[in-house]
């Protein structure tokens, strides 16, 4: 659609929204339904149905506007209006809509605004309400706000007035197409290998890991490539709020938390999976992500033999993660003292992941962050690799840097646990290579 169609739609939006209200009143859905499969048919349908309302002097609409609006409303009727396209782009990993006529996309990193827009808001509304009783959830005034998964596996975030002051808004998480690997990761420049390979062997040696960061920096995206390298023998238990993990081995069982009633009966809470998945004989343990007071629970199972567990958590810097899993835990056991908090830190998580999405749109391991340990009640750490930003950009604008490693010290538990598992020899060589690397 031309971006002139988009300008002269705002010249008629009362028309153009009256018109589409009559098609869904006079159109034959029974006949629709026969030609499910058939859009150009569909097209043609709708199309005479206009003439006819165009005819009958209920409402003026030209034979260029006509077309256009056969072709919204098309689109309607088979998919989910104009997203519809946006959804089957393999580009777009996220659509932002801010009412009928603001619809936002991200394509690698960035974000840009599209010429789609809705007929109205009672168009943008209905089709709200059509995805979410896909997913088997209503919304209305009493209900404003609605958070699910979509069958494909995307994220969907629905709200409507009142709360949404500028019209029904939508935010839908794409899900991917394919599962991101290592491999990927480094010819997008997320990491080098080195890193990789240290990640392969951190989370073969089973160590508790946490990845940080923050709103689509890619959190989700490292821990699908980390479980990767769990073992087939071992037995996984996910939890998550809208199921986007995707573990290839065999032995998984994957939960998902629940809403509950307006009475809250039926709410199953991350803390409610939590506690139950410690009684389901768990070698290890993903959390999506860790937001609340299941945090407690989550270093309780790290520290209590369910060794290589992961776990996201929302935060800028490693040291921010620290702090925040200090205030999580807090909000479960007010009672225990910081230092005491620290050192159950300390004892259960031995790396933090730090991803970021830069300005340019890029995303980075910012850092690997080794916890060594609790001095003088304080946790200290040690970055084992870091991304270097540099002053200047490339041609393209891009941000350049470099990934540095500074090696692991001798009393990281990485070693101890290397030698446990025969990959000693395999880690020296690599830390070796990776010092002197630079990237």
């Amino acid at each position: 659609m031309k971006s002139t169609m988009v300008n002269e739609r705002f010249k008629f939006p009362e028309e153009w929204s009256k018109v589409r209200d009559l098609v869904f009143q006079v159109l034959d859905l029974e006949l629709i339904e026969q030609l499910k499969n058939e859009p150009t048919k569909i097209q043609r349908e709708v199309q005479n149905v206009i003439r006819d309302i165009a005819n009958s002097g209920n409402a003026y609409i030209s034979t260029d506007e006509s077309n256009v609006l056969a072709g919204m409303i098309c689109d309607e009727i088979i998919g989910y209006g104009p997203i519809d396209s946006l959804m089957k782009d393999e580009t777009v990993s996220d659509i932002l809509v801010n009412g009928p006529y603001s619809i936002y996309v991200e394509r690698g990193g960035v974000l840009s605004k599209t010429d789609k827009f809705f007929i109205s808001e009672r168009q943008l509304l209905d089709i709200a309400r059509r995805l979410v009783n896909k997913v088997g959830k209503n919304i209305d005034e009493s209900h404003p706000l609605v958070d699910s998964r979509m069958p494909d596996g995307s994220r969907l975030n629905v709200v409507i007035p009142p709360i949404a002051i500028d019209g029904t808004s939508m935010s839908i998480r794409k899900f991917g197409a394919g599962r991101r690997t290592f491999h990927d990761l480094i010819n997008y420049g997320s990491l080098n290998e080195d890193m990789a390979n240290f990640l392969v062997i951190a989370a073969r040696c089973r160590m508790n890991i946490i990845i940080s960061g923050g709103t689509g920096s890619g959190k989700t995206t490292m821990l699908n490539a980390l479980s990767g390298f769990i073992g087939e023998h071992e037995r996984t238990v996910t939890l998550e709020d809208a199921a986007e993990l995707r573990l290839q081995q065999d032995h998984v069982v994957r939960m998902e938390t629940k809403v509950g009633g307006e009475d809250g009966r039926g709410r199953i809470t991350m803390q409610n999976l939590l506690v139950n998945a410690l009684r389901m004989r768990p070698d290890r343990i993903i959390l999506g992500e860790c937001r609340g007071e299941e945090a407690y629970e989550m270093l309780q199972a790290m520290n209590t033999g369910h060794n290589g567990s992961m776990s996201t958590l929302h935060a800028n810097t490693a040291k921010d993660a620290l702090s925040r899993l200090e205030s999580m835990i807090i909000m479960a056991q007010p009672e225990l003292p910081m230092v005491a908090i620290r050192h159950y830190i300390a004892s259960s998580v031995n790396f933090i992941i730090q991803v970021s999405r830069l300005p340019d749109g890029q995303r980075k391991v910012m850092s690997i962050t080794e916890i060594m340990g609790l001095e003088s009640e304080n946790i200290v750490t040690h970055d084992v690799f870091k991304f270097k930003i540099h002053d200047d950009r490339n041609e393209q604008g891009k941000i350049q840097g470099e990934f540095v490693c500074n090696g692991l010290v001798k009393r990281s538990a990485l070693y101890e646990s290397a030698q446990y598992y025969e990959m000693s020899d395999v880690l020296e060589k690599l830390m070796l290579n990776a010092v002197g690397l630079k990237v």
